[in-house]
């Protein structure tokens, strides 16, 4: 069975603690994600390349509307973190200029990485998802 303590019981027990004090830092330092933002306009423009031949594909009436969504989607992915990134920040560092990205890199939690590398790793997978679409539809059409 349980039994109820009374708050005298846990004070004399030195179980009441005072409420832990509240943190007044901002929680996110960094909202311009590190990286210039035509190299992430570049990642989304592999996604809407990629949509783009998946539509003209496999072109069906039954496609358009989730076509129409996966664009809105894709579009919402790009817009909303390019947004974040400027709604009222308590500080007013600029996303990464192309000049001082390629001189400098990127800090990475393994360490500096260079900005070729760098590129490299964020436009890779939106690449291969672009040629993996290229592939799909050109073994459809040659079947």
């Amino acid at each position: 069975m349980t039994d109820r303590f009374d708050r005298e019981l846990l004070l004399a027990r030195g179980e009441v603690v005072a409420p832990p004090q509240r943190d007044t830092r901002p929680h996110c330092q960094d909202r311009n994600f590190g990286l210039p933002p035509a190299i992430l306009l570049g990642a989304f423009g592999f996604f809407f390349a990629y949509l783009a031949v998946m539509w003209v594909g496999f072109a069906a009436d039954g496609l358009i509307l989730p076509m129409v969504v996966n664009f809105v989607f894709v579009a919402a992915f790009a817009f909303v973190p390019a947004k974040w990134a400027t709604m009222k920040p308590e500080h007013r560092d600029r996303a990464l200029d192309m000049a001082h990205f390629r001189a400098v890199g990127i800090e990475t939690a393994t360490g500096t990485t260079p900005a070729s590398e760098a590129t490299t790793l964020v436009l890779l997978l939106p690449a291969c998802i672009l040629f993996w679409g290229i592939a799909t539809t050109t073994i459809a059409a040659l079947v």
